[in-house]
């Protein structure tokens, strides 16, 4: 899948070992403090797990039996009597009062992976998945972090589409190879590139057009997303600032390079990224 946000990709599987020290997202929280921290590893040790269903190579049953059982237990766990495995996120979502309708957002975005691989889908479609695979993550973020709920909530929505479009303009080759596109239909047609295979899509000379237009959605969600930090306290919106910058250069870089064929990897040189933790980390 394209990601399930910018954070959820960097995640490896190891519970034990959330967060790869590498990553733009161990930058984004080991700035927290250690409570808020915590609890921003089982989340995504959570988004880690469920990712891995998604995008496994077994039978699609199975895979929809596994996000089955994440229901139920996630159910225990706001029923009162968490599976052992899930004490640790329990007991987060006890602290930070997280949503259960958040965490089963999530699990339904997986879902749309499983039932049938994403080819071209209409915009509302889209958003319905950038909602729940990057937004309702957002949503259970912001809680922690402890941004006043309305302004919260715009921001899990705005920066959560933002950066899951960057996702899917960068992985475009890599969700092809997995028979998945995830550009919506509106923008393909209007710029002419017929429905067909993902490699036929992908590989077609206008393709670029489209993922300009998917681009400007992006940059209009950025634009929102950042308006709204400005407007917060700095020490509570350090770690989304840090990595709506990190992957807003992604898509800067996306831009300058284009998607001519062949597109190289686009990615943060490490002096950028380290200029921006030490930017907004340390407030």
């Amino acid at each position: 899948m394209a990601g399930t946000d910018i954070a959820v990709q960097d995640v490896p599987p190891s519970a034990g070992n959330p967060v790869s020290t590498g990553s733009s997202f161990h930058a984004a929280m080991k700035i927290l403090p250690a409570a808020q921290r915590e609890a921003m590893f089982e989340i995504y040790a959570f988004c880690r797990a469920v990712d891995d269903i998604a995008d496994g190579d077994g039978p699609r049953p199975q895979r929809l039996a596994g996000l089955d059982a994440w229901r139920a237990d996630l159910a225990a766990c706001y029923a009162g009597a968490p599976p052992a495995a899930l004490r640790g996120l329990h007991a987060q979502i006890v602290r930070y009062e997280l949503l259960q309708e958040d965490f089963l957002a999530v699990v339904d975005g997986m879902a749309m992976d499983v039932l049938a691989d994403i080819r071209a889908p209409d915009a509302a479609t889209l958003d319905l998945y950038c909602d729940r695979v990057a937004s309702a993550v957002g949503r259970l973020a912001v809680r922690v972090f402890g941004m006043e709920r309305e302004a919260g909530v715009a921001l899990a929505h705005h920066l959560g589409r933002a950066l899951q479009l960057t996702n899917i303009l960068r992985d475009i080759d890599e969700d092809a190879g997995l028979g998945r596109v995830y550009l919506p239909a509106e923008a393909l047609a209007g710029a002419g590139v017929p429905q067909g295979a993902p490699q036929a899509i992908v590989g077609h000379p206008a393709v670029g057009r489209a993922c300009l237009e998917v681009a400007g959605q992006a940059q209009a969600h950025y634009d929102k997303a950042f308006a709204i930090m400005a407007d917060a306290p700095r020490r509570v919106v350090r770690s989304p600032r840090i990595m709506g910058e990190v992957y807003h250069v992604v898509l800067q870089r996306l831009l300058a390079r284009g998607w001519a064929n062949p597109r190289e990897r686009v990615r943060v040189p490490r002096a950028r990224a380290l200029w921006i933790l030490l930017r907004h980390g340390f407030v």
